[in-house]
């Protein structure tokens, strides 16, 4: 096995793989999960090769250190590309599809230009759409589709040289909280991050990664592919659009081909407990799932629960989880602890509202699920006004220091100031992660978002958990997506909630006013809080980032602006009808 903490660079990982295992299978692509016949492989020699013509294209287009944007989906075409930029010394740029929404292609272009983009890279299928959508946003730039061909000549291809300090790529954020930030990678970061994965999951023959998630995405880009393939085991991917349309598809390839290690957020194994139906669980073989990764948004004991119930008939075993905590900054993984059931704290919700964790007595509780033990990096929870280092149990920001965090955001010298370098005492280098946490028994535990926590007479009232009871209490909400926001009351310094949540299906005008008024009861059952609105959207009518996590500051500027068109709303006037109702 290559060694990976003294690697030189990521190509030079993947040269040696190619020469050392070369006809092993490296990563497959996976149109039917239900047969292995399916699946579009390439070995670790093939995928050498087939980068080694990427960046030979490149090569005649842009200069070494240029930035190139992939557009790609899911595809054995992306890894080549990926793994092509490195090799030309050029630095990938992944992103999703432009797409046919204006919010998407409006993003896209964002980091093409905040990228400084010298070419784009995309699928010859897709190579029409792309460059029609630069043309149309006046975005001057060449667009290349180079091909997978075993057959064409490599051999005048030679690696720029490059190191741990090398760029590698820029992981543009999903933009849930503020407009996406392209965190700087190196080839450190990577290797490192790679060299704490294969430690955490125990690398050894025959263990095999797969899912559908993003290749955009951190957790796709890194934690489904470069991290098993720099650790020397195969990877197996399905398009994220064949997981939403059927759930079921996802864990049907597992099963299919072998996966021991696949990784999802919280609402993927929500979606798979709501929408797999009993008598499909026929056919399902979970047995061999190791490591079920559950992250990229807060893990919630329900949805394991539920789920290791639901799927205990196909295999699945409750110690499968590994709960984690990552994000782009980081690279990708920061804590996990696997091979467990999961550890689940039942607080006292009072006391966690002000920011301490404590043993439920009696009262309302908050359960919140360890996201394990911190992996290769120091791990501090700090108060974000002083900034001073908190004890075991208080609630506080996330700081992060070691080999994993990337050296900053690209052209962005404000927000890499204020996010890292930071000091906790006479500790330097630390990244702000602008999540709240907690440390127990050495294991961290992830409350929210410092910009999406929700103060209401004086509580610190976390988004997340309100969304995530009323889809458990209301089989309307139940695979849906909803948003609780605060706006501004009429007396100052005061704060309303305001739900807004789609639905699964439309429905008569009393059924809908009925669950409004069950809505209510349940936050002010559950919560102790009155819903100043509450608003039911059709699907899709929630924001989302290209991750899944939910827009909530979008959606509480579009309340604000009266720009939502729900279908039933309690409390809230759409700006067209407010306009007609003044006219009047």
């Amino acid at each position: 096995m290559v060694d990976l903490i003294s690697a030189t660079s990521v190509s030079a990982v993947f040269t040696e793989r190619a020469r050392k295992t070369g006809t092993e299978q490296a990563v497959a692509i996976v149109t039917d999960p239900a047969d292995p016949a399916s699946a579009e492989w390439l070995t670790f020699a093939e995928l050498d090769h087939a980068a080694r013509v990427f960046a030979q294209d490149l090569g005649r287009t842009c200069e070494p250190g240029a930035r190139v944007l992939l557009l790609y989906p899911t595809s054995r075409e992306f890894v080549a590309a990926v793994l092509g930029c490195l090799y030309a010394g050029m630095v990938a740029v992944p992103s999703s599809m432009p797409g046919r929404y204006r919010h998407d292609q409006r993003r896209v272009l964002g980091i093409a230009r905040d990228a400084e983009a010298a070419c784009v890279l995309t699928s010859v299928g897709d190579h029409a759409d792309v460059t029609a959508w630069a043309a149309r946003e006046g975005f001057e730039v060449s667009v290349l589709c180079p091909e997978i061909d075993p057959r064409r000549d490599v051999t005048d291809v030679r690696e720029l040289p490059a190191d741990r300090d090398t760029l590698a790529l820029l992981q543009y954020t999903s933009g849930s909280t503020s407009d996406p930030k392209g965190s700087m990678v190196t080839h450190g970061n990577l290797l490192a991050n790679a060299a704490a994965t294969a430690e955490a999951f125990r690398f050894e023959e025959g263990q095999r990664f797969g899912g559908w998630l993003p290749n955009y995405h951190d957790m796709g880009l890194m934690g489904l592919l470069l991290s098993p393939l720099l650790g020397g085991t195969s990877t197996v991917l399905m398009s994220p659009a064949a997981f939403l349309r059927r759930p079921r598809a996802w864990l049907q390839m597992l099963g299919t081909f072998g996966v021991t290690l696949s990784a999802a957020p919280n609402f993927a194994y929500e979606l798979c407990t709501a929408r797999v139906r009993d008598e499909e669980l026929a056919g399902l073989d979970l047995s061999g799932w190791r490591y079920a990764v559950n992250g990229s948004e807060p893990v919630k004991a329900r949805v394991l629960a539920d789920f290791a119930e639901k799927f205990a008939p196909a295999g699945f075993r409750p110690d499968t989880f590994a709960p984690c905590f990552g994000m782009a900054e980081a690279t990708l993984l920061v804590s996990t602890t696997p091979s467990r059931e999961p550890v689940v704290l039942s607080c006292d919700a009072a006391a966690l509202e002000q920011d301490v964790v404590r043993p439920a007595a009696d009262g309302p509780v908050r359960t919140l699920v360890s996201c394990g033990a911190p992996r290769d990096l120091d791990v501090r929870i700090v108060d974000p006004a002083t900034p001073e280092e908190l004890a075991a149990g208080q609630v506080g920001e996330i700081w992060l220091s070691g080999p994993s965090v990337v050296r900053g955001y690209w052209r962005n010298e404000a927000a890499t100031r204020e996010t890292f370098g930071r000091t906790v005492g006479t500790a330097g280098g630390f990244l702000r992660t602008g999540d709240l946490g907690t440390l127990v028994d050495g294991e961290l535990y992830v409350t929210g978002r410092i910009k999406e926590m929700m103060i209401i007479r004086g509580r610190n009232i976390y988004p997340h958990d309100i969304e995530h009871e009323l889809r458990q209490q209301h089989e309307q909400l139940r695979d849906a997506v909803g948003a609780a926001v605060t706006v501004p009351g009429e007396a100052e310094g005061e704060d309303r909630l305001v739900l807004i949540h789609e639905i699964r299906r439309l429905a008569p005008e009393p059924e809908l006013a009925d669950l409004v008024g069950k809505v209510r009861n349940t936050v002010s059952k559950e919560f102790g809080l009155r819903a100043h609105a509450v608003l039911l959207m059709r699907r899709g009518g929630i924001q989302r980032t290209t991750s899944g996590k939910v827009r909530r500051a979008e959606m509480r500027a579009q309340y604000l602006d009266g720009e939502l068109r729900p279908v039933f709303a309690d409390g809230y006037r759409a700006r067209a009808e407010a306009a007609a109702g003044e006219s009047r």
